[in-house]
């Protein structure tokens, strides 16, 4: 007998591929052995570990200034995060922010991280059309397909996201436009690190604008920030907020303390005007578990106050150290495969492209890391394979219907967060080797 499952329960029983891949990866994973370029894990050096106890200890000890901190909280999130998010924004002017424009704003706190307010949008359209970029933050968009939405992607360029490139999609699309739900913008592109340049987020402000006036409904853009406090190059445009710069466009930006603090804290957010879209984000933080730990929420208020300035500046100067030893090596160990390198501006992420070598998870390229060649020489004993490397093959990262499916089998999602970076180094040596055995196995 079968159980009545919804379309996404349904479409959620098979595991998606790139979920199969990694599991698969962590069963028999070999710590200080394998190298794990994969994973979108932040360092474990960037986290402050001895201050965060430090912070614990101070709220535990003090119920008189950190009030049920042990507790549920409300679903709207701890208000004193709020304000802490609010005054930080403010001071450091993030985006151009000013107390002006920050006090027209909402800001709420998502259950579980920023991952949980992207759920929630999810849940709160009515299922159509999202715009967003090719290539495409996987996770969210198999999503978004799963719960029955249909994602539409456009390829971006060095600069992101182009708001001409989505006009003309859009008019492409006739009649069927008219089921937009929303746009859907991830600022330092996650997989390419690409980083969106302010003329285009200001673009596409003005694109959601003018396609709620269209067709009658707000169709907001959601600009998902992961990263952006995460612009490590000095050379890098400073980030603009669309909050700032288009006030009267239906915008909204999602934040998250995951990758410059603690990723396990799960402190998630939206900033946006007040009304209904915010009233049922609330309601659903209520449904799925009141809040998030008030205890994290504490937390992240003090750090906020009193330490997040040097904590972010401490982050970013590792992440920018990293970047320039990876991408050296990337130049120097892969240089005469390469068509195209993206990344390493922001975040941690760099995006490559090859000319002629495939990096589907069934290649000859992919297999030599993973050592499934068959061939002993390569892969080692079978009870204890060589060492082996992992990464996001660019065949998750494009969609399979968009017009980069083609050039996705030659692309792969490398991170230089989680691993040091002279395991990098290292797995690119093998990944060298890789490229020579590919050119001989095709």
């Amino acid at each position: 007998m079968n159980y009545s499952f919804s379309s996404y329960g349904r479409g959620s029983v098979e595991p998606s591929p790139v979920n199969r891949m990694m599991a698969a990866f962590a069963t028999d994973f070999r710590d200080a052995k394998d190298i794990n370029l994969g994973v979108g894990y932040v360092n474990e050096k960037t986290i402050p570990t001895e201050l965060l106890a430090e912070v614990v200890k101070e709220i535990a000890s003090c119920p008189q200034d950190f009030r049920q901190a042990f507790n549920y909280g409300g679903p709207q999130g701890a208000p004193g995060l709020i304000q802490a998010l609010r005054d930080y924004y403010v001071e450091e002017a993030i985006g151009g922010m000013t107390e002006e424009v920050m006090s027209a704003q909402e800001v709420v706190i998502g259950p579980s991280g920023a991952t949980s307010i992207l759920e929630a949008l999810a849940d709160i359209f009515e299922p159509g059309i999202v715009i967003t970029a090719d290539p495409m933050y996987y996770i969210y968009c198999n999503h978004l397909e799963r719960k029955g939405f249909q994602v539409i992607t456009v390829p971006e360029e060095k600069e992101g996201l182009n708001p001409a490139s989505v006009r003309r999609k859009l008019e492409s699309l006739g009649d069927q436009a008219q089921r937009l739900s929303f746009f859907y913008v991830v600022t330092v592109n996650n997989p390419s690190g690409n980083v969106l340049c302010n003329a285009y987020r200001r673009g596409l402000a003005q694109l959601a604008k003018e396609w709620s006036a269209r067709l009658g409904r707000l169709c907001p853009v959601f600009f998902d920030q992961a990263y952006e406090w995460l612009i490590h190059d000095p050379e890098a445009e400073p980030p603009r907020s669309a909050l700032v710069d288009t006030p009267d466009a239906p915008v909204y930006e999602i934040g998250t303390l995951s990758k410059v603090l603690a990723p396990a804290m799960r402190i998630g957010f939206m900033l946006g005007a007040p009304g209904v879209l915010m009233q049922a984000l609330v309601q659903k933080t209520s449904d799925v578990g009141f809040s998030a730990p008030l205890l994290n929420q504490e937390i992240a208020a003090v750090m906020l106050c009193r330490y997040m300035h040097d904590q972010v500046a401490r982050v970013k100067a590792g992440y920018r150290a990293k970047s320039e030893i990876v991408g050296q090596a990337i130049r120097e160990k892969l240089h005469p495969w390469l068509e195209e390198v993206c990344g390493g501006t922001a975040g941690f992420y760099y995006y490559l492209t090859f000319k002629n070598i495939r990096t589907d998870s069934t290649s000859p390229f992919f297999r030599y890391l993973a050592r499934t060649t068959g061939i002993e020489k390569y892969d080692g004993p079978s009870g204890d394979p060589y060492p082996r490397v992992v990464y996001i093959p660019g065949e998750f990262c494009v969609h399979p219907g968009g017009s980069l499916k083609d050039a996705g089998m030659r692309q792969l999602r490398l991170s230089y967060g989680f691993e040091e970076a002279d395991a990098i180094v290292e797995a690119l040596n093998r990944m060298r080797d890789a490229a020579c055995f590919a050119e001989s196995h095709v």
